[in-house]
């Protein structure tokens, strides 16, 4: 039986799915001045998340992280799927990144010595764009 991996996927798969997978883990046991800290900037950006109490918010967003790192690592989940929740995950965060004020140098998409950690995420939504253009043409096998 062969896996739904290819090789050259492994590296890429192993590193995200790590750094998410660990992402989710430390957010499972936040407390309430960081679940409104993280709450409040989600919902300035995403109003609709608004409806939501910080610590669901939180606890939503841990899950969803530890659900997709586990995909991302485990070699039975196709690619095409991983990468598609990678990059619908990680097009929320740069979303988060561009309409954030003070995350960008002004007039620019560079980002602030604030906006770093959120410039990162960029990688993320190359990595999940290439799996589904990789899967999209790649020969049927």
């Amino acid at each position: 039986m062969r896996l739904p991996v290819e090789l050259r996927h492994v590296a890429p798969r192993l590193a995200t799915g790590a750094f998410i997978l660990n992402s989710g883990l430390a957010k499972r046991g936040a407390d309430e001045q960081t679940a409104a800290m993280m709450h409040g900037m989600a919902k300035n950006t995403y109003p609709f998340l608004g409806k939501l109490q910080p610590a669901t918010f939180v606890r939503l967003l841990s899950a969803g992280e530890i659900a997709l790192g586990t995909a991302l690592l485990l070699p039975v989940v196709p690619t095409a799927l991983a990468g598609a929740g990678l990059t619908a995950f990680s097009a929320g965060l740069v979303g988060l990144y561009l309409r954030t004020p003070g995350m960008r140098e002004e007039g620019s998409l560079r980002p602030t010595q604030e906006g770093t950690a959120l410039a990162k995420d960029t990688w993320m939504l190359g990595i999940g764009v290439g799996f589904v253009v990789d899967a999209a043409t790649s020969r049927s096998r």
